[in-house]
């Protein structure tokens, strides 16, 4: 055989020896627009209007997903006041003890609100939804800035494993997904190049360990096991 034939095999192998995961992916730009269009109507059929209507996201893509949503929904109904927010839950996450060096984010109302969400419809808006305890966190901050009239969930994938009681009122895609794999949802905005949610499969070639669902899950876009 000629050798030069051979040289593709070999240069392979340390590749998928070290653990390198291909990735497929399962929403692309054009898909994830539809969502979110989708979404934005939805919220607004939900609600009887967008009245009160304030949106918060979950950093870091949630942010971006919530101003989308907050631009489609301007454009669906022409009352909305497209206000938009941030809700940094890092200090109200219950894995602390084993992460302690997370950087603290900040929490950003829109100024007409001074600092309160009183009586405000708030959908909390992430990139994806897991185990339920990054969402536990954001309604634990929530106690701290109001009581709004009702708390709602979008999410853009929702790939399950739930650990706590916790349900999305509004999903963009429902990805059934082992826990050893990763979901990435990747936005231009953030990441650079183009929209796309893509999974990263297990590797035969990672360790035990690497593969535990322990070891896994929160590394997932969604601060995993959050």
């Amino acid at each position: 055989m000629n050798p030069g034939t051979r040289m593709p095999e070999s240069s392979e192998t340390p590749s998928n020896a070290s653990g390198a995961a291909a990735e497929r992916t399962v929403l692309g730009e054009a898909d994830i627009a539809r969502a979110l269009t989708r979404i934005a109507h939805e919220i607004v059929e939900r609600n009887k209007g967008a009245a009160d209507l304030l949106l918060l996201g979950i950093p870091t893509r949630g942010v971006q997903l919530a101003r989308r949503l907050a631009e489609r929904l301007a454009q669906i109904e022409p009352t909305f006041s497209g206000e938009h927010g941030t809700l940094d839950v890092t200090m109200y996450r219950d894995d602390l003890r084993r992460q302690p060096t997370r950087a603290v984010g900040q929490t950003v109302l829109p100024g007409s609100l001074d600092g309160t969400i009183d009586d405000k419809v708030v959908v909390l808006v992430d990139d994806v939804l897991f185990s339920g305890r990054t969402i536990r966190a954001a309604l634990d901050a929530l106690n701290d800035l109001g009581r709004p009239r009702v708390v709602q969930l979008a999410a853009l994938v929702d790939r399950g494993h739930r650990e706590l009681p916790i349900r999305a009122d509004y999903v963009g895609k429902n990805l059934p997904t082992s826990r050893s794999e990763r979901v990435r949802v990747r936005l231009a905005d953030v990441d650079g190049g183009a929209d796309a949610v893509v999974i990263s499969e297990a590797t035969p070639a990672a360790s035990p360990a690497s593969t535990s669902p322990a070891s896994t899950a929160p590394s997932s876009t969604e601060r995993g096991a959050r």
